[in-house]
């Protein structure tokens, strides 16, 4: 069964109910439990980050991004914008999966699939440094993350807390699954506890946003948004610059 046929049902008001109380009380046990970690993580993201000369939550202040876009050369300007793209279009596609599917909208499944596809532009991105076989692990791993995040809701739209929990797992560990992929990739660049941290944090951001747009809390839903877009764009720059800096002669 595929994905788009997995979430066929529209959403009620009890569904919605079940939905953000489930997901409140994963977000509090999710916090009591990983506090500390959390804190060691981005401690360790933010150390490595610096010896890449990135960081995780925001490349750079608009001025400084702006005057090392002009550093680039042509080559590198449309890649790094590239990247860039890819990266808001998957938080884009996210969110409009999250609104389609709170208001139970019959356009869920045509974005879900849209959503889907930007996951394969992704893989197919990297196969030109990387090679086909690690683009296509890439595609999978990121179709995994999509697929599980709608499991996630599914479950919890079911009121069905073993299957939130269990969803819940899986979708942080395919998160480190695809930082840890990463990081093998492009050790120097893209250090195992960035990439971690990173895809930690737009799983947490993510998971916030749907919350409040489950419980008609609009107005938090986009300013969450908000920090899912800036957060995107610091981790697409991470990885177009490390990308670029281990093929240098590609972007002369």
């Amino acid at each position: 069964m595929t994905t788009t046929e997995n979430v066929r049902s529209r959403v009620v008001p009890v569904a919605l109910l079940a939905v953000l109380a489930t997901i409140a009380a994963l977000l509090a046990l999710s916090a009591a439990a990983d506090d500390q970690a959390r804190a060691e993580g981005h401690a360790a993201a933010r150390h490595a980050a610096h010896h890449a000369g990135q960081t995780v939550d925001h490349a750079a202040s608009t001025d400084a991004h702006a005057t090392a876009r002009r550093a680039m050369t042509a080559k590198q300007v449309r890649f790094h914008d590239r990247m860039r793209k890819l990266w808001e279009d998957h938080v884009t596609w996210t969110r409009l999966a999250i609104v389609a599917f709170a208001d139970g909208s019959p356009g869920f499944d045509a974005t879900a699939a849209r959503l889907m596809r930007n996951q394969t532009n992704i893989g197919n991105a990297i196969r030109p440094f990387y090679g086909k076989a690690a683009g296509n692990q890439l595609t999978a791993l990121l179709e995994d993350h999509i697929a599980i995040a709608v499991e996630l809701l599914q479950a919890a739209k079911a009121g069905n807390g073993p299957a939130v929990d269990d969803a819940a797992k899986r979708w942080y560990a395919n998160s480190d699954d695809i930082a840890d992929f990463l990081a093998a990739a492009n050790p120097r660049h893209w250090p195992r506890a960035t990439m971690r941290a990173a895809m930690k944090g737009h799983l947490d951001q993510t998971l916030a946003e749907a919350q409040h747009e489950l419980a008609g809390e609009y107005a938090a839903s986009v300013a969450e948004y908000d920090t899912i877009h800036r957060h995107i764009l610091g981790m697409a720059d991470v990885l177009s610059e490390g990308i670029m800096r281990s093929f240098p002669g590609r972007f002369r």
